[in-house]
This record gives C-alpha cells, sequence and structure tokens, in this order.
C-alpha cells in the first residue's frame, strides 16, 4: 500500500463520515416514514407497537457514534486508490464484462460469511455485553437501528470491504451498488415492517434471502439467525429459524426447518 498524507486522510474521513450519516438519516428516516409515520405501511406489520421517540434517537446517536469509524478504513482505502494502490478500477471493460456481475456476488458472499461467524462470535459471553449489546437493546427495532452498533463492533466490521479492494478487482460502480444494496437491506431488515410478500419469504429464491421477518427474530430470540444476506449459513450451520406465517402483527410463534 502507498505511503499515504496524515492530513489528506483526516479530512477525507470527515467528509465520508458526513456524506455515511447523512446517507443514513435520509435513508432510514424515508423508511420510517413510509412505514410508520404515514397511516399505513407497506408489507405486513412485525413489530406490536410503532417505535418510541427516545428508541429512535438512541438508536440514531449509537449510529453516528459509529460512522467515523466505518468512515476511516473507507478513507485508507480511497486514498490508496487516488495513489494507485488498489484494484479498484473505473472502466467497466477493463476486465471482461462478466466479472461486473461475478465480482458483486463474490464481495456479497464474502461479507456474508464474515458476518455471519463475527455476529456469532459477538453473541459470546466473552464479548456480548460490551461489543454487541448496544444493538440489541432494540428488541423491535425502528429503521435508524440498521447501523446502531457499540464502537467495537464497528471497529470490527468496518475494514472487511476497504481490505478486499487491495485483493480483489472490481469497478467502482460495483462497489457503489453493493454500498446501495448494503443500506437498503440493512434498512428494510430493521424497520419493523415485512415489504416483500410473505410468500416469496417463504419459497423460491426469496427463501434462501434474509429478510425483516428473518432478522426480526433474531432481536427476539438471539440464539438464532446470525446471517446477513443469504440464509445458507445459518442453515448449514443449525442456527435457521423462521416465524411460522401469520397475519398477527409482532407474532413471535417460530418454527425452526
Amino acid at each position: 500500500m502507498p505511503s499515504l498524507d496524515p492530513l489528506a486522510l483526516f479530512i477525507t474521513t470527515l467528509w465520508l463520515s458526513a456524506i455515511i450519516g447523512v446517507r443514513y438519516l435520509l435513508v432510514a428516516g424515508g423508511v420510517w416514514w413510509m412505514q410508520w409515520g404515514r397511516r399505513r405501511g407497506v408489507g405486513r406489520q412485525l413489530n406490536r407497537d410503532s417505535p418510541s421517540k427516545a428508541l429512535m434517537l438512541r438508536e440514531t446517536r449509537q449510529s453516528l457514534i459509529s460512522t467515523p469509524l466505518y468512515a476511516f478504513p473507507a478513507a485508507v482505502a480511497l486514498e490508496a486508490w487516488k495513489a494507485g494502490g488498489t484494484k479498484v478500477y473505473l472502466d467497466p471493460a477493463a476486465l471482461p464484462l462478466w466479472w461486473l456481475p461475478v465480482s458483486l456476488v463474490l464481495l456479497l458472499l464474502i461479507q456474508d460469511a464474515h458476518y455471519y461467524w463475527t455476529h456469532r462470535l459477538l453473541h459470546g459471553r466473552r464479548f456480548f455485553a460490551w461489543a454487541h449489546a448496544g444493538h440489541h437493546r432494540s428488541r423491535e427495532p425502528s429503521p435508524f437501528a440498521s447501523f446502531a452498533f457499540d464502537p467495537a463492533e464497528a471497529m470490527l466490521t468496518a475494514w472487511l470491504l476497504p481490505a478486499l479492494v487491495f485483493l480483489i478487482p472490481v469497478n467502482l460502480w460495483v462497489l457503489a451498488a453493493l454500498l446501495l444494496l448494503m443500506t437498503a437491506t440493512a434498512v428494510m431488515n430493521h424497520c419493523g415492517w415485512e415489504m416483500w410478500p410473505d410468500r416469496w419469504v417463504r419459497s423460491g429464491p426469496g427463501a434462501q434471502l434474509i429478510t425483516a421477518t428473518h432478522h426480526s427474530r433474531h432481536h427476539t430470540h438471539m440464539k438464532t439467525n446470525y446471517g446477513l444476506y443469504f440464509r445458507f449459513w445459518d442453515r448449514l450451520c443449525g442456527t435457521d429459524a423462521m416465524p411460522e406465517a401469520s397475519q398477527s402483527a409482532g407474532s413471535t410463534t417460530t418454527a425452526v426447518p
């Protein structure tokens, strides 16, 4: 990795923190308004009650504290890219076009595996109280819980994607798509509503993916459902569980496949 200017790194961390924070507030706030601020949200309500103002303020404060911890590794990668020290490329035709979707899927699979095993580690007795308990104070989370992590958890997980750009050739727009997907899935999975049709969530390709129904169960039953995007690792390791199909809000009756 090329040597980096400390001042440039500091400035980049500041403006990336601002961008990440504003993006978080806009997306989480928009989904909150769509699902809870209007008379009726989209899909099926999972939480029993509308999130309280105190809950959302705590989640927002915790998320914004984590923002610079995510921004700093991204700033390192960005400054290294500007110096020609990463494998990020701009021209989609610089590599075979089939590599664009393949690289996206590869990054998703790596991130999903890393998240599953890190998440399980943080639920261990040695780590949970000081590294992950803050996120689980939201038993019925709001969209603002999507990035509400303890500083230790943020520092543990923030390095992965910035590190991968030094190892895997990836187009800049593929990275942008991945960041958009990360934000959208995190907010949707914490919003307290299942936006996807229940039949799709429970059958076919949809049954392989983690949606709000799957992740909400993790917040009420913390020994299951550790995955990020896919249910593969949960199923392989016997930690997968889905609530039974129900039209009642806040149902916690479960069936473990």
